[in-house]
């Protein structure tokens, strides 16, 4: 499938470089969406999950999941200026405190090489104050398959609207 996208004032179109490896491999999908779904059943509310995709997404530029995460925010019923804010969330005032503490552990997962110690006992202590370790576990694998995929859509050129 081609997209064809405004950059700029400049139309350009983006095609994958090939069909996504998680249909290609057998049972690609079903690893991938495995850890997804043991995400969404730890107990940590759908909404977070999708904050928490859709800023990995923003941090590696895959267009792709954050246009599909921020479908799935919106049908969360978010308010639009809290989509918005998503990207600067520290100085946002739309967000709870558990949701930044989950917003803080996806940015520091998602880069891991900007610190040696990325998830800091501070960081720990305050995301141990809002979830349990069941949910602490389903944002970390959360975490993780989001980056699992846009990874791979970064290599594909996975665009925008297509699969």
């Amino acid at each position: 499938m081609t997209i064809t996208t405004t950059a700029s004032s400049d139309l350009v179109t983006h095609k994958a470089r090939m069909p996504h490896p998680a249909f290609l491999l057998e049972g690609g999908i079903d690893a991938i969406s495995g850890v997804n779904r043991a995400a969404q059943a730890s107990g940590v509310p759908e909404e977070i999950l999708h904050l928490v995709s859709l800023r990995a997404s923003q941090i590696n530029g895959c267009s792709w999941c954050v246009v599909d995460h921020s479908r799935q925010i919106v049908e969360d019923g978010a308010a639009p200026e809290r989509l918005h804010a998503v990207a600067a969330w520290r100085d946002a005032p739309y967000f709870t405190a558990a949701e930044r503490a989950a917003l803080e552990l996806t940015e520091v997962l998602t880069r891991l090489a900007d610190n040696h110690d990325p998830v800091t006992d501070e960081l720990w202590t305050e995301l141990s104050a809002h979830f349990d370790r069941k949910q602490v576990s389903g944002l970390l694998f959360e975490i993780g398959a989001i980056n699992v995929w846009n990874r791979l859509n970064a290599a594909i050129r996975q665009p925008a609207g297509s699969f």
